[in-house]
Protein backbone atom coordinates (compact mmCIF):
# COMPACT_ATOMS: atom_id res chain seq x y z
CA UNK A 1 0.00 0.00 0.00
CA UNK A 2 1.36 3.52 -1.03
CA UNK A 3 2.09 6.37 1.77
CA UNK A 4 -0.54 8.12 0.25
CA UNK A 5 -3.20 5.27 0.72
CA UNK A 6 -2.03 4.35 3.88
CA UNK A 7 -2.70 7.62 5.20
CA UNK A 8 -5.95 8.47 4.17
CA UNK A 9 -7.00 6.00 6.29
CA UNK A 10 -5.81 7.06 9.23
CA UNK A 11 -7.96 9.92 11.32
CA UNK A 12 -6.85 11.72 13.95
CA UNK A 13 -8.77 13.15 17.16
CA UNK A 14 -7.82 15.88 19.85
CA UNK A 15 -9.00 14.51 22.94
CA UNK A 16 -8.94 16.50 26.29
CA UNK A 17 -7.95 14.81 29.20
CA UNK A 18 -8.87 17.27 32.09
CA UNK A 19 -6.46 18.88 34.21
CA UNK A 20 -3.04 17.78 35.69
CA UNK A 21 -3.02 16.39 38.93
CA UNK A 22 0.28 16.78 39.83
CA UNK A 23 3.90 17.80 38.41
CA UNK A 24 5.05 21.00 37.22
CA UNK A 25 2.09 21.51 34.55
CA UNK A 26 -0.23 20.93 37.39
CA UNK A 27 -3.61 22.80 37.00
CA UNK A 28 -3.41 23.16 33.33
CA UNK A 29 -5.67 21.13 30.85
CA UNK A 30 -3.89 18.43 29.12
CA UNK A 31 -4.87 17.12 25.34
CA UNK A 32 -3.65 14.43 23.69
CA UNK A 33 -3.84 13.34 19.80
CA UNK A 34 -5.65 10.01 19.53
CA UNK A 35 -4.87 8.49 16.03
CA UNK A 36 -7.29 6.15 14.11
CA UNK A 37 -7.62 4.10 10.92
CA UNK A 38 -10.79 3.88 9.71
CA UNK A 39 -12.23 1.25 7.12
CA UNK A 40 -11.47 1.80 3.63
CA UNK A 41 -14.24 3.54 0.97
CA UNK A 42 -14.95 0.02 -0.05
CA UNK A 43 -18.08 0.75 -2.14
CA UNK A 44 -15.44 3.61 -3.86
CA UNK A 45 -14.17 0.08 -6.24
CA UNK A 46 -15.93 -2.82 -7.25
CA UNK A 47 -14.71 -6.33 -8.51
CA UNK A 48 -16.39 -7.27 -11.13
CA UNK A 49 -16.44 -11.05 -10.49
CA UNK A 50 -18.62 -10.69 -7.86
CA UNK A 51 -21.50 -8.95 -9.17
CA UNK A 52 -21.04 -11.54 -11.85
CA UNK A 53 -21.29 -14.14 -8.88
CA UNK A 54 -24.19 -12.28 -7.39
CA UNK A 55 -25.91 -11.95 -10.75
CA UNK A 56 -25.09 -15.75 -11.41
CA UNK A 57 -26.83 -16.66 -7.91
CA UNK A 58 -30.38 -14.59 -9.11
CA UNK A 59 -30.42 -15.67 -13.01
CA UNK A 60 -30.34 -19.80 -11.04
CA UNK A 61 -33.57 -19.02 -8.95
CA UNK A 62 -35.23 -16.65 -11.65
CA UNK A 63 -34.72 -19.40 -14.71
CA UNK A 64 -38.60 -20.54 -14.37
CA UNK A 65 -39.84 -17.08 -14.06
CA UNK A 66 -38.62 -16.05 -17.13
CA UNK A 67 -40.02 -18.63 -19.51
CA UNK A 68 -43.55 -18.12 -17.94
CA UNK A 69 -43.82 -15.00 -19.81
CA UNK A 70 -42.60 -16.96 -23.32
CA UNK A 71 -45.39 -19.76 -22.70
CA UNK A 72 -48.11 -17.07 -22.00
CA UNK A 73 -47.00 -15.41 -25.52
CA UNK A 74 -46.47 -18.68 -27.29
CA UNK A 75 -50.56 -19.27 -25.73
CA UNK A 76 -51.53 -15.87 -26.57
CA UNK A 77 -50.51 -16.05 -30.51
CA UNK A 78 -51.71 -19.68 -30.87
CA UNK A 79 -55.64 -18.49 -29.30
CA UNK A 80 -55.83 -14.76 -29.61
CA UNK A 81 -57.32 -14.53 -33.13
CA UNK A 82 -59.61 -17.47 -33.00
CA UNK A 83 -63.52 -16.81 -31.45
CA UNK A 84 -64.82 -19.08 -29.23
CA UNK A 85 -66.52 -21.59 -31.33
CA UNK A 86 -63.11 -22.17 -33.31
CA UNK A 87 -61.66 -22.67 -30.37
CA UNK A 88 -63.89 -25.17 -28.70
CA UNK A 89 -63.88 -26.84 -32.50
CA UNK A 90 -60.27 -26.98 -31.78
CA UNK A 91 -60.46 -28.74 -28.19
CA UNK A 92 -63.08 -31.25 -29.31
CA UNK A 93 -60.66 -32.06 -32.22
CA UNK A 94 -58.32 -33.57 -30.01
CA UNK A 95 -58.83 -36.89 -29.07
CA UNK A 96 -59.10 -38.40 -25.54
CA UNK A 97 -55.41 -39.96 -25.29
CA UNK A 98 -54.30 -36.57 -26.30
CA UNK A 99 -55.56 -34.35 -24.19
CA UNK A 100 -54.46 -36.98 -21.27
CA UNK A 101 -51.28 -36.94 -22.41
CA UNK A 102 -50.45 -32.91 -22.42
CA UNK A 103 -52.53 -32.46 -18.91
CA UNK A 104 -50.35 -35.32 -17.32
CA UNK A 105 -47.22 -33.46 -18.73
CA UNK A 106 -48.27 -30.44 -17.32
CA UNK A 107 -48.99 -32.03 -13.83
CA UNK A 108 -46.04 -33.79 -14.06
CA UNK A 109 -43.89 -30.34 -14.69
CA UNK A 110 -44.83 -28.57 -11.98
CA UNK A 111 -44.26 -31.30 -9.58
CA UNK A 112 -41.12 -31.37 -10.74
CA UNK A 113 -40.76 -27.28 -10.52
CA UNK A 114 -42.77 -27.61 -6.81
CA UNK A 115 -39.93 -30.86 -5.84
CA UNK A 116 -36.89 -28.82 -6.92
CA UNK A 117 -37.46 -25.99 -5.08
CA UNK A 118 -35.55 -25.63 -1.97
CA UNK A 119 -37.89 -25.98 1.18
CA UNK A 120 -38.45 -22.87 2.80
CA UNK A 121 -36.92 -22.21 6.10
CA UNK A 122 -38.70 -20.24 8.91
CA UNK A 123 -37.46 -18.96 12.28
CA UNK A 124 -39.90 -19.64 14.83
CA UNK A 125 -38.35 -17.70 17.69
CA UNK A 126 -34.99 -16.94 19.22
CA UNK A 127 -34.02 -16.14 22.62
CA UNK A 128 -30.60 -14.16 23.70
CA UNK A 129 -29.38 -14.71 27.28
CA UNK A 130 -29.22 -12.16 29.81
CA UNK A 131 -26.64 -12.49 32.75
CA UNK A 132 -28.20 -11.52 36.35
CA UNK A 133 -27.56 -8.14 37.83
CA UNK A 134 -24.78 -9.38 39.89
CA UNK A 135 -22.45 -9.52 37.01
CA UNK A 136 -23.01 -5.84 35.79
CA UNK A 137 -20.47 -3.64 35.37
CA UNK A 138 -19.49 -0.21 34.47
CA UNK A 139 -16.68 0.97 33.03
CA UNK A 140 -14.92 1.92 36.28
CA UNK A 141 -16.14 -1.54 37.92
CA UNK A 142 -14.23 -3.02 34.68
CA UNK A 143 -10.94 -1.32 35.43
CA UNK A 144 -11.00 -1.88 39.51
CA UNK A 145 -11.54 -5.88 38.70
CA UNK A 146 -8.58 -5.90 36.59
CA UNK A 147 -6.93 -4.52 38.84
CA UNK A 148 -7.74 -6.74 41.77
CA UNK A 149 -6.62 -9.38 39.82
CA UNK A 150 -3.18 -8.21 40.45
CA UNK A 151 -2.43 -9.32 37.09
CA UNK A 152 -1.60 -6.21 34.82
CA UNK A 153 0.48 -2.65 35.54
CA UNK A 154 -0.96 0.60 35.86
CA UNK A 155 0.16 1.17 32.03
CA UNK A 156 -1.92 -1.57 30.74
CA UNK A 157 -4.76 -0.58 33.53
CA UNK A 158 -4.28 3.55 31.81
CA UNK A 159 -4.35 1.43 28.01
CA UNK A 160 -7.71 -0.28 28.76
CA UNK A 161 -9.50 2.33 30.12
CA UNK A 162 -8.50 4.68 27.19
CA UNK A 163 -10.14 1.90 24.99
CA UNK A 164 -13.14 2.27 26.90
CA UNK A 165 -13.82 5.41 26.93
CA UNK A 166 -13.75 5.66 22.73
CA UNK A 167 -15.01 2.05 22.57
CA UNK A 168 -18.98 2.82 22.27
CA UNK A 169 -19.24 0.27 25.57
CA UNK A 170 -21.46 1.66 28.11
CA UNK A 171 -22.06 1.11 31.60
CA UNK A 172 -24.64 -2.43 32.06
CA UNK A 173 -22.64 -4.72 30.24
CA UNK A 174 -21.95 -8.42 32.07
CA UNK A 175 -18.40 -9.81 32.68
CA UNK A 176 -18.01 -13.22 34.97
CA UNK A 177 -16.75 -12.16 38.33
CA UNK A 178 -14.01 -14.65 37.94
CA UNK A 179 -11.82 -12.11 36.14
CA UNK A 180 -11.20 -10.58 39.30
CA UNK A 181 -9.94 -13.51 40.86
CA UNK A 182 -5.44 -13.79 40.81
CA UNK A 183 -5.37 -17.19 40.17
CA UNK A 184 -5.65 -18.79 36.36
CA UNK A 185 -9.46 -18.59 35.34
CA UNK A 186 -8.58 -20.41 31.83
CA UNK A 187 -9.13 -23.46 33.28
CA UNK A 188 -11.89 -26.19 31.94
CA UNK A 189 -13.63 -26.10 34.72
CA UNK A 190 -13.88 -22.18 34.76
CA UNK A 191 -15.41 -22.08 30.79
CA UNK A 192 -17.54 -25.47 31.15
CA UNK A 193 -19.01 -23.39 34.05
CA UNK A 194 -19.75 -20.22 31.99
CA UNK A 195 -21.00 -22.22 29.18
CA UNK A 196 -23.33 -24.02 31.13
CA UNK A 197 -24.85 -20.74 32.49
CA UNK A 198 -25.40 -18.57 29.14
CA UNK A 199 -26.00 -21.99 26.99
CA UNK A 200 -28.54 -23.14 29.07
CA UNK A 201 -30.00 -20.14 30.15
CA UNK A 202 -31.00 -19.13 26.41
CA UNK A 203 -32.62 -23.20 25.26
CA UNK A 204 -34.78 -22.83 28.85
CA UNK A 205 -35.93 -19.14 27.64
CA UNK A 206 -36.43 -20.88 23.50
CA UNK A 207 -37.89 -23.75 24.60
CA UNK A 208 -40.24 -21.79 26.77
CA UNK A 209 -41.15 -19.14 24.02
CA UNK A 210 -41.81 -21.87 21.33
CA UNK A 211 -42.90 -25.09 23.46
CA UNK A 212 -40.85 -27.08 21.12
CA UNK A 213 -39.67 -29.86 23.35
CA UNK A 214 -36.03 -30.64 23.01
CA UNK A 215 -36.67 -34.45 21.82
CA UNK A 216 -38.27 -33.10 18.57
CA UNK A 217 -35.28 -30.86 17.52
CA UNK A 218 -33.84 -32.94 14.56
CA UNK A 219 -30.75 -30.72 14.16
CA UNK A 220 -28.61 -29.04 16.66
CA UNK A 221 -25.77 -26.06 15.72
CA UNK A 222 -22.98 -25.06 18.78
CA UNK A 223 -20.64 -22.72 17.80
CA UNK A 224 -17.89 -20.35 20.33
CA UNK A 225 -14.92 -19.95 18.62
CA UNK A 226 -12.17 -20.44 21.12
CA UNK A 227 -13.73 -22.60 23.99
CA UNK A 228 -13.82 -26.05 22.37
CA UNK A 229 -14.11 -29.34 25.50
CA UNK A 230 -13.98 -32.40 25.53
CA UNK A 231 -17.14 -33.86 24.64
CA UNK A 232 -17.50 -30.92 23.15
CA UNK A 233 -20.36 -28.48 23.84
CA UNK A 234 -23.17 -29.82 21.21
CA UNK A 235 -22.45 -32.81 23.09
CA UNK A 236 -22.79 -31.13 26.59
CA UNK A 237 -26.61 -29.55 25.64
CA UNK A 238 -27.61 -33.40 24.96
CA UNK A 239 -26.90 -34.32 28.06
CA UNK A 240 -28.13 -31.91 29.67
CA UNK A 241 -31.49 -31.76 27.68
CA UNK A 242 -31.41 -35.96 26.99
CA UNK A 243 -32.38 -34.91 23.61
CA UNK A 244 -33.29 -38.18 21.23
CA UNK A 245 -30.35 -40.54 19.72
CA UNK A 246 -30.03 -40.04 16.22
CA UNK A 247 -29.86 -36.26 16.49
CA UNK A 248 -28.24 -34.52 14.14
CA UNK A 249 -25.05 -32.43 16.19
CA UNK A 250 -22.50 -30.27 14.89
CA UNK A 251 -19.89 -28.01 17.23
CA UNK A 252 -17.92 -25.11 15.36
CA UNK A 253 -14.71 -23.80 16.97
CA UNK A 254 -12.39 -21.28 15.78
CA UNK A 255 -14.30 -19.57 13.27
CA UNK A 256 -14.79 -15.98 15.00
CA UNK A 257 -17.77 -13.53 15.89
CA UNK A 258 -19.43 -14.51 12.23
CA UNK A 259 -19.86 -17.97 13.14
CA UNK A 260 -24.09 -17.44 13.80
CA UNK A 261 -24.17 -17.02 10.30
CA UNK A 262 -22.45 -20.04 9.58
CA UNK A 263 -24.33 -22.12 11.85
CA UNK A 264 -27.51 -21.07 10.56
CA UNK A 265 -26.16 -21.73 7.06
CA UNK A 266 -25.16 -25.44 8.07
CA UNK A 267 -28.61 -25.87 9.61
CA UNK A 268 -30.78 -24.87 6.70
CA UNK A 269 -28.63 -26.98 4.59
CA UNK A 270 -29.32 -30.37 6.87
CA UNK A 271 -33.13 -29.07 7.08
CA UNK A 272 -33.31 -29.18 3.47
CA UNK A 273 -32.59 -32.62 3.15
CA UNK A 274 -34.50 -33.96 6.41
CA UNK A 275 -37.78 -32.70 6.17
CA UNK A 276 -40.31 -31.66 9.32
CA UNK A 277 -37.42 -30.79 11.52
CA UNK A 278 -36.75 -28.69 14.18
CA UNK A 279 -33.02 -26.81 14.07
CA UNK A 280 -31.38 -25.67 16.98
CA UNK A 281 -28.62 -23.11 16.51
CA UNK A 282 -27.40 -21.70 19.56
CA UNK A 283 -23.89 -19.25 19.55
CA UNK A 284 -21.64 -17.90 22.37
CA UNK A 285 -18.38 -17.60 23.41
CA UNK A 286 -16.63 -17.32 26.89
CA UNK A 287 -15.24 -14.09 27.96
CA UNK A 288 -13.64 -15.45 31.02
CA UNK A 289 -11.80 -18.43 29.47
CA UNK A 290 -10.50 -15.88 26.75
CA UNK A 291 -9.11 -13.37 29.43
CA UNK A 292 -5.58 -12.38 28.40
CA UNK A 293 -3.34 -11.15 31.06
CA UNK A 294 -0.49 -10.27 29.86
CA UNK A 295 1.38 -6.75 28.48
CA UNK A 296 0.81 -7.08 24.44
CA UNK A 297 -1.25 -3.90 23.75
CA UNK A 298 -2.63 -5.59 19.90
CA UNK A 299 -3.58 -8.41 22.61
CA UNK A 300 -5.40 -6.57 25.51
CA UNK A 301 -7.63 -5.05 23.40
CA UNK A 302 -9.99 -8.29 23.21
CA UNK A 303 -10.17 -7.77 26.68
CA UNK A 304 -12.21 -4.67 26.59
CA UNK A 305 -14.74 -5.38 23.94
CA UNK A 306 -15.86 -9.27 24.38
CA UNK A 307 -18.81 -9.22 26.86
CA UNK A 308 -20.87 -12.00 28.05
CA UNK A 309 -23.57 -13.15 25.70
CA UNK A 310 -25.61 -15.96 24.34
CA UNK A 311 -28.58 -16.31 21.38
CA UNK A 312 -30.58 -19.84 20.61
CA UNK A 313 -32.36 -19.61 17.44
CA UNK A 314 -35.16 -22.39 16.75
CA UNK A 315 -35.77 -22.89 13.25
CA UNK A 316 -38.04 -25.21 11.35
CA UNK A 317 -38.61 -26.54 7.62
CA UNK A 318 -42.44 -27.65 8.44
CA UNK A 319 -45.10 -26.16 6.14
CA UNK A 320 -47.85 -26.19 9.19
CA UNK A 321 -44.80 -23.45 11.01
CA UNK A 322 -45.73 -20.94 8.02
CA UNK A 323 -48.71 -19.72 10.43
CA UNK A 324 -46.66 -19.11 13.65
CA UNK A 325 -43.50 -18.20 12.43
CA UNK A 326 -41.76 -14.74 13.12
CA UNK A 327 -39.54 -15.00 10.24
CA UNK A 328 -38.16 -16.69 7.18
CA UNK A 329 -34.67 -17.19 5.76
CA UNK A 330 -34.35 -15.64 2.46
CA UNK A 331 -31.00 -15.29 1.54
CA UNK A 332 -26.98 -16.56 2.65
CA UNK A 333 -24.19 -15.12 1.27
CA UNK A 334 -20.56 -15.98 2.96
CA UNK A 335 -17.77 -14.29 2.17
CA UNK A 336 -13.90 -15.69 3.15
CA UNK A 337 -10.42 -13.93 2.58
CA UNK A 338 -8.31 -16.73 4.33
CA UNK A 339 -6.71 -17.49 1.35
CA UNK A 340 -5.03 -13.77 1.76
CA UNK A 341 -2.07 -13.66 4.14
CA UNK A 342 -2.62 -10.92 6.09
CA UNK A 343 -6.28 -11.68 6.14
CA UNK A 344 -5.71 -14.78 7.42
CA UNK A 345 -3.49 -13.48 10.55
CA UNK A 346 -5.74 -9.85 11.14
CA UNK A 347 -7.12 -11.98 14.54
CA UNK A 348 -4.59 -14.43 15.31
CA UNK A 349 -4.55 -16.70 18.48
CA UNK A 350 -1.27 -17.23 19.90
CA UNK A 351 1.19 -16.71 23.04
CA UNK A 352 3.12 -13.65 23.47
CA UNK A 353 6.78 -13.52 24.73
CA UNK A 354 6.22 -13.92 28.37
CA UNK A 355 3.69 -17.59 27.19
CA UNK A 356 0.29 -16.01 28.00
CA UNK A 357 -2.52 -17.18 25.25
CA UNK A 358 -4.58 -14.24 23.63
CA UNK A 359 -6.03 -12.79 20.59
CA UNK A 360 -3.51 -10.62 18.49
CA UNK A 361 -5.56 -7.91 16.87
CA UNK A 362 -3.66 -6.96 13.54
CA UNK A 363 -3.23 -3.24 12.18
CA UNK A 364 -4.39 -4.70 9.27
CA UNK A 365 -7.90 -5.48 10.37
CA UNK A 366 -9.85 -2.52 9.05
CA UNK A 367 -8.64 -2.86 6.07
CA UNK A 368 -8.80 -6.38 5.41
CA UNK A 369 -12.32 -5.64 7.34
CA UNK A 370 -13.27 -3.55 4.03
CA UNK A 371 -12.44 -6.09 1.40
CA UNK A 372 -14.28 -8.83 2.61
CA UNK A 373 -17.32 -6.40 3.64
CA UNK A 374 -17.31 -5.22 -0.11
CA UNK A 375 -17.10 -8.48 -1.70
CA UNK A 376 -19.78 -9.67 0.57
CA UNK A 377 -22.20 -6.78 -0.01
CA UNK A 378 -21.49 -6.91 -4.17
CA UNK A 379 -22.14 -10.66 -4.31
CA UNK A 380 -25.43 -9.70 -2.26
CA UNK A 381 -26.75 -6.61 -4.18
CA UNK A 382 -28.25 -8.48 -7.50
CA UNK A 383 -30.23 -10.69 -4.71
CA UNK A 384 -31.88 -8.04 -2.75
CA UNK A 385 -31.67 -4.69 -4.89
CA UNK A 386 -34.99 -3.55 -6.50
CA UNK A 387 -34.33 -3.61 -10.46
CA UNK A 388 -34.20 -0.08 -10.62
CA UNK A 389 -31.32 -0.20 -8.47
CA UNK A 390 -30.24 -2.63 -10.50
CA UNK A 391 -30.14 -1.02 -13.60
CA UNK A 392 -28.57 1.69 -12.25
CA UNK A 393 -25.62 0.24 -11.14
CA UNK A 394 -25.71 -2.37 -14.06
CA UNK A 395 -25.48 0.88 -16.77
CA UNK A 396 -22.86 2.61 -14.34
CA UNK A 397 -21.05 -0.66 -14.91
CA UNK A 398 -21.22 -0.75 -18.41
CA UNK A 399 -20.13 2.75 -18.64
CA UNK A 400 -16.74 1.79 -16.67
CA UNK A 401 -16.25 -1.01 -18.58
CA UNK A 402 -16.63 0.03 -22.17
CA UNK A 403 -15.54 4.22 -21.62
CA UNK A 404 -12.17 5.29 -23.02
CA UNK A 405 -12.23 7.91 -19.97
CA UNK A 406 -13.14 5.63 -17.79
CA UNK A 407 -10.07 3.69 -18.61
CA UNK A 408 -7.40 6.32 -18.20
CA UNK A 409 -5.18 6.37 -15.70
CA UNK A 410 -2.56 8.17 -15.90
CA UNK A 411 -1.83 11.43 -13.69
CA UNK A 412 0.24 13.86 -13.24
CA UNK A 413 2.41 15.73 -10.68
CA UNK A 414 2.79 18.55 -12.50
CA UNK A 415 0.23 21.09 -10.82
CA UNK A 416 0.16 23.04 -14.29
CA UNK A 417 -0.65 20.62 -16.47
CA UNK A 418 -3.35 19.42 -13.83
CA UNK A 419 -5.01 22.75 -14.27
CA UNK A 420 -4.59 22.32 -17.80
CA UNK A 421 -6.74 18.83 -17.52
CA UNK A 422 -8.71 19.67 -14.99
CA UNK A 423 -12.02 19.32 -16.52
CA UNK A 424 -10.37 16.69 -18.38
CA UNK A 425 -9.78 14.78 -15.30
CA UNK A 426 -13.22 15.49 -13.63
CA UNK A 427 -15.10 13.69 -16.39
CA UNK A 428 -12.91 10.73 -16.06
CA UNK A 429 -13.08 10.40 -12.48
CA UNK A 430 -17.27 10.98 -12.55
CA UNK A 431 -16.94 8.09 -15.29
CA UNK A 432 -14.92 5.63 -13.24
CA UNK A 433 -16.60 5.98 -10.31
CA UNK A 434 -19.59 3.23 -9.85
CA UNK A 435 -22.15 4.10 -9.29
CA UNK A 436 -23.27 2.93 -5.36
CA UNK A 437 -27.07 1.49 -4.71
CA UNK A 438 -29.09 2.27 -1.77
CA UNK A 439 -29.31 -0.73 0.22
CA UNK A 440 -32.31 1.30 2.30
CA UNK A 441 -34.36 0.01 -0.55
CA UNK A 442 -33.41 -3.56 0.12
CA UNK A 443 -33.79 -3.58 3.57
CA UNK A 444 -35.82 -2.07 6.38
CA UNK A 445 -33.59 -3.16 9.44
CA UNK A 446 -29.62 -3.23 9.67
CA UNK A 447 -28.39 -5.79 12.42
CA UNK A 448 -24.61 -5.08 11.51
CA UNK A 449 -22.18 -7.17 14.17
CA UNK A 450 -21.67 -4.12 17.02
CA UNK A 451 -17.35 -4.75 17.12
CA UNK A 452 -16.88 -1.70 18.10
CA UNK A 453 -18.29 2.19 17.84
CA UNK A 454 -14.88 2.92 15.04
CA UNK A 455 -16.08 0.17 12.94
CA UNK A 456 -20.10 0.94 13.24
CA UNK A 457 -19.73 5.09 12.28
CA UNK A 458 -17.15 3.90 9.21
CA UNK A 459 -20.06 1.25 8.02
CA UNK A 460 -23.15 3.89 8.56
CA UNK A 461 -20.14 6.42 6.51
CA UNK A 462 -19.74 3.63 3.13
CA UNK A 463 -23.17 2.72 3.41
CA UNK A 464 -24.91 6.24 3.49
CA UNK A 465 -27.03 4.77 6.73
CA UNK A 466 -29.10 6.62 9.07
CA UNK A 467 -28.94 7.23 12.67
CA UNK A 468 -32.13 5.20 12.67
CA UNK A 469 -30.92 2.33 10.65
CA UNK A 470 -27.63 1.55 12.58
CA UNK A 471 -29.67 2.38 15.79
CA UNK A 472 -29.94 -1.06 17.02
CA UNK A 473 -26.20 -2.61 16.53
CA UNK A 474 -24.46 0.95 18.12
CA UNK A 475 -27.14 0.29 21.33
CA UNK A 476 -26.33 -3.12 21.46
CA UNK A 477 -22.75 -2.10 22.14
CA UNK A 478 -23.26 0.23 24.33
CA UNK A 479 -25.67 -1.86 26.90
CA UNK A 480 -24.40 -5.42 26.06
CA UNK A 481 -20.99 -4.80 24.33
CA UNK A 482 -18.94 -7.08 21.61
CA UNK A 483 -21.29 -10.58 22.57
CA UNK A 484 -19.15 -11.91 19.39
CA UNK A 485 -21.53 -14.38 17.36
CA UNK A 486 -24.63 -14.02 19.15
CA UNK A 487 -24.70 -9.96 19.09
CA UNK A 488 -27.01 -9.93 15.81
CA UNK A 489 -29.68 -11.41 17.53
CA UNK A 490 -29.66 -9.11 20.44
CA UNK A 491 -29.65 -6.08 17.79
CA UNK A 492 -33.00 -8.07 16.54
CA UNK A 493 -34.12 -8.22 19.71
CA UNK A 494 -33.89 -4.62 20.22
CA UNK A 495 -35.92 -4.25 17.40
CA UNK A 496 -38.93 -6.09 18.41
CA UNK A 497 -38.71 -4.50 21.85
CA UNK A 498 -38.91 -1.14 20.34
CA UNK A 499 -41.92 -2.74 18.00
CA UNK A 500 -40.37 -1.84 14.66
CA UNK A 501 -40.39 -4.81 12.68
CA UNK A 502 -44.27 -5.61 10.40
CA UNK A 503 -45.01 -8.11 8.03
CA UNK A 504 -43.12 -8.23 5.23
CA UNK A 505 -40.10 -6.00 6.74
CA UNK A 506 -36.65 -7.01 5.67
CA UNK A 507 -34.26 -7.97 7.94
CA UNK A 508 -30.02 -7.67 7.25
CA UNK A 509 -27.79 -9.48 10.00
CA UNK A 510 -23.74 -9.20 8.38
CA UNK A 511 -21.16 -10.28 10.96
CA UNK A 512 -17.25 -10.69 10.58
CA UNK A 513 -14.75 -12.38 12.07
CA UNK A 514 -11.42 -14.15 12.07
CA UNK A 515 -9.92 -15.31 8.66
CA UNK A 516 -11.26 -13.28 7.73
CA UNK A 517 -14.66 -14.03 7.06
CA UNK A 518 -17.79 -11.45 6.09
CA UNK A 519 -21.11 -13.52 5.78
CA UNK A 520 -24.66 -11.83 5.14
CA UNK A 521 -28.13 -13.30 6.49
CA UNK A 522 -31.33 -11.70 5.22
CA UNK A 523 -35.08 -12.70 6.99
CA UNK A 524 -38.24 -11.88 5.78
CA UNK A 525 -41.06 -10.81 8.68
CA UNK A 526 -43.74 -13.40 8.61
CA UNK A 527 -45.69 -10.92 11.11
CA UNK A 528 -45.57 -7.78 12.98
CA UNK A 529 -43.92 -8.29 17.04
CA UNK A 530 -46.62 -6.51 18.46
CA UNK A 531 -45.31 -6.39 21.96
CA UNK A 532 -41.98 -7.54 23.39
CA UNK A 533 -41.98 -10.57 25.11
CA UNK A 534 -41.67 -10.50 28.76
CA UNK A 535 -38.27 -12.30 28.68
CA UNK A 536 -36.78 -10.00 25.89
CA UNK A 537 -33.51 -8.53 27.48
CA UNK A 538 -34.47 -5.12 26.32
CA UNK A 539 -38.09 -5.47 28.21
CA UNK A 540 -36.49 -3.31 31.60
CA UNK A 541 -34.75 -1.10 29.38
CA UNK A 542 -36.02 -0.06 26.46
CA UNK A 543 -37.79 3.24 27.41
CA UNK A 544 -34.11 4.85 28.25
CA UNK A 545 -32.97 3.83 24.75
CA UNK A 546 -31.92 5.20 22.16
CA UNK A 547 -29.04 7.24 24.13
CA UNK A 548 -25.46 9.00 22.29
CA UNK A 549 -22.70 7.30 22.47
Amino acid sequence: MSRSTEQDLLSTEIVNRGIEPSGPNAGSPTFSVRVRRRLPDFLQSVNLKYVKLGYHYLINHAVYLATIPVLVLVFSAEVGSLSREEIWKKLWDYDLATVIGFFGVFVLTVCVYFMSRPRSVYLIDFACFKPSDELKVTREEFIDLARKSGKFDEEILGFKKRILQASGIGDETYVPRSISSSENITTMKEGREEASMMIFGALDELFEKTRVKPKDVGVLVVNCSIFNPTPSLSAMVINHYKMRGNILSYNLGGMGCSAGIIAIDLARDMLQSNPNSYAVVVSTEMVGYNWYVGRDKSMVIPNCFFRMGCSAVMLSNRRRDFRHAKYRLEHIVRTHKAADDRSFRSVYQEEDEQGFKGLKISRDLMEVGGEALKTNITTLGPLVLPFSEQLLFFAALIRRTFSPAAKTTTTTSSSATAKINGAKSSSSSDLSKPYIPDYKLAFEHFCFHAASKAVLEELQKNLGLSDENMEASKMTLHRFGNTSSSGIWYELAYMEAKESVRRGDRVWQIAFGSGFKCNSVVWKAMRKVKKPARNNPWVDCIDRYPVAL
